[in-house]
C-alpha cells in the first residue's frame, strides 16, 4: 500500500527569521570574542592612532550582542503569540510524556533503538536542549554586558552591572563568560548532528523546513 504524505506549516516566518539570525549572531559573537580574549600582535609602520582595528572588533561583537537580545527578546514573544510549534510549552519538559521522549529519544540518537514515530516540530529532548542552551545565553548576556557596563554610560548595560561585585572581580566573570562561550560551539555541533540524523531517518526535509517553514510528514 502506498504511503500518503501531507505538508504540515511548522515553523512560521519568525521563528525561521529568529534561527538564521540566530546563527550569524552567535558565529560573530563567538568571532570576535576570541579575538577580544587573545588579540593578535599586528607590526606595522603606521602610528597606533590609525590602526583601530581592536577597536573595531570591540565595536562588532557589542554592537551583534544588541542585536543578539533584541532577537531572543522577539523570540521570547513569539513563545506565545506563535503557532503550536513555537509555544513556550514544548520546550520546558512539565509532563510525564515529555520526560519519557526525552528518553525516546536519546536512545534513537545512540542508536541504541530502531526508528519510532516521527514528531513533528521540536521533540522534548531537542526542548530541553534549548531550554539548557537559554540558560546559557542569559548567563553570556549578563556576564558580558556586565563587563560593558564599567566602560558605559548606556542604561542597558548598567542594568547589569551587579554581576561584578557578585562573583568578585572583572576578571572573574570574564574568565567564565569565556568559558560558556565554548557551549556555543559543541551544541552546534550536537545540533547539526541531530538534524542530520532525522533528516537520513525521518526523510521529512527538516533542513528545507527552517527554510520555507513546511514540512513533509506521513498521514495517519
Amino acid at each position: 500500500m502506498a504511503r500518503l504524505f501531507e505538508e504540515v506549516y511548522v515553523y512560521e516566518a519568525p521563528v525561521r527569521a529568529f534561527h538564521w539570525i540566530n546563527v550569524l549572531c552567535v558565529v560573530t559573537l563567538f568571532v570576535t570574542g576570541l579575538i577580544i580574549g587573545n588579540p593578535p600582535v599586528f607590526l606595522g609602520h603606521n602610528e597606533a592612532a590609525f590602526g583601530y582595528w581592536f577597536g573595531t572588533v570591540r565595536f562588532i561583537h557589542f554592537a551583534t550582542a544588541y542585536i543578539f537580545v533584541c532577537n531572543i527578546a522577539l523570540r521570547l514573544y513569539w513563545a506565545f503569540r506563535g503557532n503550536r510549534f513555537a509555544r513556550w510549552f514544548r520546550y520546558l519538559p512539565l509532563r510525564r510524556s515529555q520526560w519519557a521522549q526525552v528518553g525516546e529519544m536519546a536512545k534513537r540518537y545512540l542508536l541504541l533503538s530502531g526508528r519510532g514515530r516521527t514528531i513533528v516540530g521540536a521533540n522534548a529532548l531537542a526542548g530541553l536542549i534549548y531550554l539548557l542552551m537559554f540558560l546559557v545565553v542569559i548567563f553570556m548576556v549578563v556576564s558580558g554586558f556586565g563587563l560593558y557596563a564599567a566602560g558605559s554610560d548606556s542604561w542597558f548595560p548598567r542594568l547589569f552591572a551587579w554581576i561584578v561585585p557578585l562573583m568578585g572581580s572583572p576578571a572573574t566573570v570574564r574568565l567564565w563568560h569565556h568559558v560558556a562561550a565554548w557551549m556555543f560551539p559543541v551544541f552546534a555541533i550536537l545540533h547539526v548532528y541531530l538534524v542530520y540524523f532525522n533528516e537520513r531517518t525521518e526523510h521529512g526535509g527538516i533542513i528545507s523546513t527552517m527554510v520555507s517553514g513546511w514540512r513533509r510528514v506521513e498521514s495517519r
